[in-house]
């Protein structure tokens, strides 16, 4: 029997429809839950990134690195991050944000837990890679709990997520200060593998939105409208990406958010990776006393995300973001030029809170910018191309470190947080609600 695009038409509203009923009752009751466990994912995330900056110094002495090979594991890791982020965005789209998410989980905390077997710059660089495909997948948590979230507290939500790097940061910096000291580096990344079993909660606990599933089922009745006379299944049958940039709104908004995503990431992963270093090597912060100030700031930057996503509900995504790369940015300068041994730790503590504001933000304001149908691999594309792009970012602060220090390689830092919030002016805020199933 043949269907017809009315019928067709027809079957694709009720989905949606369905989907909408479907996805408010679940969000009352589940995405709780999701959070919390979405929580956990992000936080293991974020202390497997701190680790490498923690580590860093007795990885060079062991393995006899100059400031460019450190430089350039760290950039390798962000390459791989980048890659894994992209392929994920793309299958997050086809097989479910939930499925991708417990792989990508399971694959970086085991990759962690290898580091710890590692012996060359070779085997540690191949390993690290590895691993870090599954990191850059971790994006998609920010996507997953957004199409959970009721709309009028989504960015609030959305900011508590993101304090869970923070979390993740805080966690690390702690058994670091008790187990580098006594137990050594390898130690702390064997720890690292434990995160699997979040990978296991999820994979039992979370079903895949409801608007995702709805999304499914709009594409597989457009696909089938195709036969018959529609444009749109066509469109879907060619591709996301194919969709991306035939739909000049869309292409803009990923051609912006790729570019937000370079400067902010470059800030990101060149002041994480170096941070601990600077600390301990050009400001003379002894081991003991640097871990609480890393602590002290990720716990300021905590509270800047929260700070940010309150603020984003009653205010505006876009204005929050570009507010927070401005002050980032402006204030690097101040701890650069203008520290002293009495108020460093208040320059930095000052400086956490508004490296969070941004940061506990973006996962709204780029949700919100790309449609149901689109938004994983929309997402985890812009995201992550940004993300392989910023994977210089480390071994140029490297390089200048070498050449200058690396207190100069922090002033680029601040210019590339200052370039991501004059892209995001230009980004529309809330053109899409998450929990409800939508195409572009």
């Amino acid at each position: 029997m043949t269907t017809t695009p009315r019928a067709t038409t027809a079957a694709t509203a009720t989905a949606t429809a369905t989907a909408t009923a479907t996805q408010s009752a679940e969000s009352q009751g589940r995405w709780l839950l999701v959070f919390v466990l979405s929580y956990l994912a992000l936080m293991a995330d974020g202390a497997d990134v701190m680790m490498y900056g923690l580590t860093l110094t007795r990885i060079k002495d062991d393995f006899g690195l100059s400031n460019v090979q450190a430089g350039a594991l760290g950039s390798l890791t962000l390459v791989g991050m980048a890659t894994g982020g992209i392929l994920g965005g793309w299958l997050s789209d086809r097989v479910g944000r939930v499925r991708v998410v417990v792989w990508a989980l399971t694959l970086f905390s085991l990759g962690a837990g290898l580091l710890g077997l590692t012996h060359s710059f070779v085997q540690f660089a191949i390993v690290r890679f590895i691993g870090s495909l599954g990191i850059g997948c971790m994006v998609l948590v920010t996507t997953l709990v957004a199409e959970y979230v009721p709309t009028e507290r989504r960015s609030l939500i959305l900011g508590a997520l993101q304090t869970a790097i923070s979390a993740g940061y805080i966690v690390v910096i702690a058994l670091s200060s008790w187990i580098l000291p006594h137990y050594g580096w390898r130690t702390l990344y064997y720890v690292s593998a434990v995160p699997v079993v979040f990978a296991l909660a999820i994979k039992f606990a979370v079903p895949e939105p409801a608007s995702w599933r709805a999304s499914r089922a709009v594409d597989r009745n457009s696909q089938n409208e195709s036969g018959t006379h529609g444009q749109s299944g066509a469109r879907l049958r060619d591709g996301r990406y194919a969709v991306i940039f035939r739909t000049r709104q869309t292409r803009t908004l990923f051609i912006l958010w790729t570019l937000a995503s370079v400067f902010i990431l470059s800030g990101f992963y060149g002041l994480n990776n170096w941070l601990p270093t600077y600390l301990e090597k050009e400001l003379h912060i002894k081991f003991s006393s640097l871990t609480g100030y890393m602590i002290g700031t990720y716990v300021v930057a905590f509270i800047g995300k929260i700070f940010a996503g309150w603020l984003g509900d009653r205010w505006s995504r876009r204005g929050v973001y570009v507010l927070g790369c401005a002050g980032a940015a402006l204030f690097l300068p101040v701890i650069i030029f203008w520290h002293t041994r009495e108020n460093i730790a208040a320059l930095m503590l000052f400086f956490g809170f508004l490296y969070g504001v941004p940061l506990g933000t973006i996962g709204t304001f780029m949700s919100e910018s790309f449609a149901t149908s689109i938004r994983g691999t929309a997402v985890g594309g812009s995201y992550n191309v940004g993300r392989f792009c910023a994977g210089a970012a480390p071994i140029v602060i490297g390089y200048l470190a070498t050449q200058f220090s690396i207190g100069f390689g922090f002033l680029v830092v601040g210019a590339v947080f200052f370039l991501s919030g004059v892209t995001a002016l230009f980004i529309p805020d809330r053109l899409y609600d998450t929990e409800r199933p939508s195409t572009p």
